[in-house]
C-alpha cells in the first residue's frame, strides 16, 4: 500500500534556542523506557511463526528513552557525520556497514543517494528504529552565509519544503499518518572525521538544525522483517531555488539536502535475540 502525501499538508514542528557556544558533544543515553506512546499497526512476521505481530511507531510528542523525537533526528545526523564516507551506511548497496557507529538503544537506518538499494542487516531485538524517508540539514560550516539560528532553520526548511510525496512500509503494510512525523531538530554540534562525507577538513565543529521526515519504530520482535521507503520531490528548480533563496550553494554538500536521495530503499532485517549482542 502506499501512502502519498501532499507537501502543503506536511506539519512542522520548530523547535527554538539560543545559540550555544561551539563544542564537541558528548553523547549519553539514558538507559530507561521508552514511552508508551506509540501507534501500533499489525504485520506479518515472517519467520516468527505468528503472524499478528505489532509493530509500534513513537508518537511525535513522546520522549523514547528520555529525548525528545527532535533530539533524536539530531543524535541521528550526529552519527551520520560521525562516519567516514567508504564505510559510511549511507553510501552503502549492501548493507555491510549497517553495525557502523551505531550504540544506544536507538538503531539508525539511512536513504540511499543516486539509486536504488537493497540491503540486508541483522539488528538486536532490543534496538528501536529511526530513519528519515526524506531529511534537510544546514550548518554554519557548509553554509558560511547563515549567520544565526533562525536562518539555519529557514534554510533546512525551504530545502525539506521541496518533498511532496512519502512512503514507508514494512512486510509490504503502510505506516501511516507520515505527514505527522516532520520534525525540524534543536540546535546541534557537529565533529567531521577524516575523509568526511562532506570533505570539508577533519576536526571542523560547527551547529545546524535539520528538519525531516521520519520513522521511529519501537524495537521489533526476533524474525525476519522488510521495511521499504521512498520519497518524492518537486522539480530541481524548486529545490535550487529554495537553497539560492537562502544564499546558500549545496551543490558542494550532497548529505544536507533531500535533493538526490529520493530514491527506493529496501533494507532486508534480521532481528535477532539481544543477548551478547555487542551493543
Amino acid at each position: 500500500m502506499q501512502i502519498k502525501i501532499n507537501a502543503n499538508d506536511i506539519q512542522q514542528n520548530i523547535a527554538s534556542g539560543t545559540i550555544a557556544c561551539i563544542l564537541i558533544l558528548v553523547i549519553t543515553i539514558p538507559m530507561i523506557s521508552p514511552s508508551s506512546s506509540s501507534q501500533a499497526q499489525t504485520i506479518n512476521n515472517n519467520n516468527s511463526g505468528n503472524s499478528n505481530i505489532k509493530i509500534e511507531t513513537f508518537q511525535e510528542d513522546s520522549k523514547p528513552y528520555g529525548l525528545t523525537y527532535g533530539e533524536w533526528t539530531a543524535r541521528w545526523w550526529q552519527w551520520a557525520y560521525s562516519i567516514p564516507k567508504d564505510v559510511n551506511p549511507a553510501y552503502d548497496d549492501t548493507g555491510r556497514y549497517c553495525t557502523q557507529g551505531q550504540s544506544g538503544p536507538v538503531w539508525f537506518l539511512t536513504g540511499t543517494y543516486g539509486h536504488p538499494v537493497d540491503r540486508y542487516c541483522t539488528i538486536p531485538s532490543d534496538k528501536a528504529i529511526l530513519f528519515p524517508i526524506l531529511n534537510s540539514e544546514c550548518s554554519f560550516a557548509e553554509f558560511p552565509n547563515l549567520k544565526n539560528e533562525m536562518e539555519l532553520r529557514q534554510c533546512s526548511k525551504k530545502m525539506e519544503d521541496t518533498v511532496n510525496y512519502l512512503e514507508a512500509n514494512i512486510n509490504g503494510i503502510g505506516t501511516k499518518d507520515l505527514n505527522k512525523y516532520r520534525v525540524q531538530s534543536p540546535l546541534f554540534n557537529f565533529t567531521l572525521p577524516k575523509n568526511n562525507i562532506l570533505q570539508l577538513p577533519p576536526q571542523t565543529t560547527t551547529q545546524a538544525v535539520s528538519d525531516g521526515n521520519w520513522v521511529f519504530l519501537k524495537p521489533f520482535a526476533i524474525g525476519e522483517y522488510v521495511i521499504y521507503f521512498k520519497g518524492g520531490l518537486k522539480n530541481l528548480n524548486a529545490t535550487t531555488s529554495a537553497t539560492n533563496s537562502a544564499e546558500t550553494n549545496s551543490s558542494n554538500y550532497a548529505f544536507a539536502g533531500p535533493y538526490g536521495w529520493d530514491y527506493p530503499v529496501t533494507y532486508h532485517l534480521t532481528i535477532t535475540n539481544s543477548s551478547g549482542y555487542g551493543y
